[in-house]
């Protein structure tokens, strides 16, 4: 009977030990999963982009009540009306911005910091704005914890940028603008690239590429979009 006992204590101990690894397996094949038929297979084809989508833990970036969602082809809503998006959309962001490691990027609109994550994976440092409070201090909060030590959060209005850290290699903006910001088009460095919805925030709008070589800038439409208002402060 004690050796039975016994047996049963060592089998609950090992599933005890084991169970968090079980689910973290799960975690990492249905991210494989996700880069494999949301993104590699729709013709996303950079490595660093590939890379940082597979190493980054998207279901640490959305609400827990949400973690069993956290891999699918859908954004999801992370709180405050805001949402993470797409990963499919992130990837396609993060490859037209063509950085590479050494470079410093600049994103509007931090909502939960997986995009900010993505950059990180290989980019030398990113600074990131975030209008709403609560969401700043957790994305800040959230990646600390998750040692992605070469990202910067400010809680503020976006329009201006960060102009003491600039110009940028590339801006990121996840949040739809009636209109580029001129400021962010400043902070821009030469041969650098800017990502940003454009267009009414309740209607679709047209995710534009805007390109800057010395004088000389450059729109380009790519593809109907949905994000969040790009809101400013009061």
């Amino acid at each position: 009977m004690k050796t039975q006992f016994s047996l049963i204590a060592l089998i609950i101990l090992m599933l005890y030990n084991f169970l968090p690894l079980l689910a973290q397996d799960k975690y990492e094949q249905e991210r494989a999963n996700m880069v494999k038929w949301q993104i590699e297979y729709r013709g996303i084809k950079d490595k660093n982009t590939l890379d940082a989508m597979n190493a980054v833990k998207r279901h640490l970036f959305v609400p827990p009540g949400n973690m069993s969602n956290a891999y699918n082809d859908s954004p999801l809503p992370i709180g405050y009306g805001q949402t993470i998006s797409q990963p499919y959309i992130v990837a396609y962001m993060t490859e037209l911005l063509e950085v590479s490691p050494g470079d410093t990027v600049l994103e509007i609109g931090t909502g939960s910091g997986y995009q900010a994550a993505i950059l990180a994976a290989f980019v030398n440092h990113v600074y990131t704005i975030e209008i709403v409070k609560e969401l700043g201090i957790s994305a800040k909060e959230r990646l600390k914890t998750l040692n992605y030590d070469n990202v910067e959060v400010k809680v503020g209005d976006g329009y201006y940028g960060w102009e003491e850290h600039g110009p940028f290699d590339g801006i990121i903006v996840t949040a739809a603008s009636e209109y580029i910001p001129p400021s962010l088009i400043d902070q821009l460095k030469d041969g650098g690239r800017m990502i940003i919805p454009v267009g009414s925030p309740f209607s679709v709008q047209t995710l534009m590429m805007i390109t800057k070589k010395g004088e000389k800038i450059k729109t380009t439409s790519l593809i109907p979009v949905r994000f969040v208002p790009f809101t400013r402060q009061k």
